[in-house]
């Protein structure tokens, strides 16, 4: 078999998944592993028992653990899913619309953990047996499993490869702006209302006046007078907008702009750590040219791969999976209302990036203003759709 190669020439993984439950809905369990399509190896594995289920929640359980297993193992590959469940591979392939309120969150679940590519590949049950032996061992009273082995410890786990009977039918990922093929659930043809974000950058501070980098672990400036004025700006925008709740990043220049907005809205304001800046490490409090002058190669690395992170700090692929965690439990406490989110300037961009479903580096292509919102909405079947990005409100004379 020729192992698929990625679009962007980034390494293609594959995701084998199931789910099964003995009763439908009875005892339930989760089988999921990665292999590298040319050795046909064992990256990562996972197995679970989820309680009492039916067979498509376990199923769609089995592919939301294969994704994170995916990440995990590489969080810029492409992904070739590979499932017996037509129901699962048609619907988030977008062919089949998603009637099942209960399919339609785990289906949100699992295209947040979605990289660029995905391809979605349906296979006969018998071609399935890897992933179905692991959910029956734990279903069997076998211990949980999650195991990651990675690319260079996997050289040693190689299995035969999987006899998959022909040609089963891959189903490319529908393009960003593709509408031919975007389900029939999608941009608000659900009867849920939408969870709508308006992300608000903080106020200015010194250091993004100054354009030093800015992030969590450096000094925790405060807003300048004028950062003040764009929150207050930005407060009377909301005003009468129908602001069910105000989240905030924990660092002081968001809750200083938090606390004008709540002042404004007569509500008070929760702190969710996922939102925090990137960590910036040593090159906090500097400028890009002052990074650029002592670490000429570690900056040009970063620039070149949101995989890589500066000395001492996070690289946005890690930032990107707290605030994706972040995402979920918004929509998941707010779902079907409209939160006034409070965060940092990468934060907002993922968040653009996920909307958008467009590869995590083009955060280096995006400007936002300190001040400025952002709105997405976000459906219950997992789609998304960018409303407004980096708007600036008047400031109050």
């Amino acid at each position: 078999m020729t192992a698929p190669t990625a679009p962007t020439g980034r390494r293609t993984l594959i995701v084998e998944a199931d789910g099964g439950s003995r009763g439908n809905p009875g005892p339930a369990a989760f089988g999921a592993l990665v292999r590298d399509p040319a050795s046909h190896a064992v990256l990562a594995e996972a197995a679970d028992a989820i309680g009492t289920a039916t067979n498509n929640v376990a199923e769609y359980r089995g592919l939301i653990a294969g994704l994170q297993l995916a990440r995990e193992v590489d969080p810029e590959a492409s992904v070739d899913v590979r499932m017996d469940s037509k129901l699962v591979i048609e619907q988030m392939a977008g062919r089949w619309k998603i009637k099942h309120a209960d399919m339609r969150q785990l289906a949100m679940e699992a295209r947040r953990l979605m990289p660029a590519h995905v391809t979605w590949t349906h296979v006969p049950r018998e071609r399935n047996s890897a992933a179905d032996a692991l959910l029956n061992r734990v279903l069997d009273g076998g211990e949980p499993i999650w195991t990651v082995l990675g690319g260079d410890a996997a050289a040693t786990t190689a299995v035969a490869p999987p006899d998959h009977g022909g040609q089963p039918t891959a189903v490319p990922q529908p393009a960003p702006g593709d509408r031919s093929s975007v389900p029939e659930t999608g941009w608000g043809e659900t009867s849920s209302p939408p969870t709508t974000l308006i992300l608000v950058r903080h106020g200015e501070t010194s250091r993004s006046l100054a354009k030093r980098f800015s992030g969590s672990g450096g000094e925790d400036v405060p807003l300048t007078d004028r950062g003040r004025q764009q929150a207050e700006g930005v407060a009377a925008a909301l005003v009468g907008r129908g602001v069910d709740a105000l989240v905030t990043s924990p660092l002081r220049r968001t809750r200083e702009t938090a606390g004008v907005i709540a002042g404004a809205l007569g509500i008070s304001a929760t702190v969710e750590d996922g939102l925090a800046e990137t960590a910036f490490g040593e090159w906090d409090g500097l400028t890009f040219s002052e990074v650029r002058a002592r670490w000429p190669a570690a900056l040009q690395d970063w620039l070149a791969s949101t995989t890589v992170a500066p000395p001492g700090g996070e690289s946005f692929d890690s930032v990107h999976l707290r605030v994706r965690a972040a995402l979920d439990r918004l929509v998941s406490s707010y779902a079907g209302r409209t939160i006034a989110v409070v965060t940092h300037v990468t934060p907002i961009k993922l968040l653009v990036c996920l909307a958008l479903d467009v590869p995590l580096r083009a955060v280096f292509r995006m400007e936002l203003p300190p001040g400025s919102r952002s709105e997405v909405r976000w459906y219950a079947d997992g789609m998304a759709s960018l409303r407004s990005y980096g708007v600036v409100d008047s400031v109050p004379s």
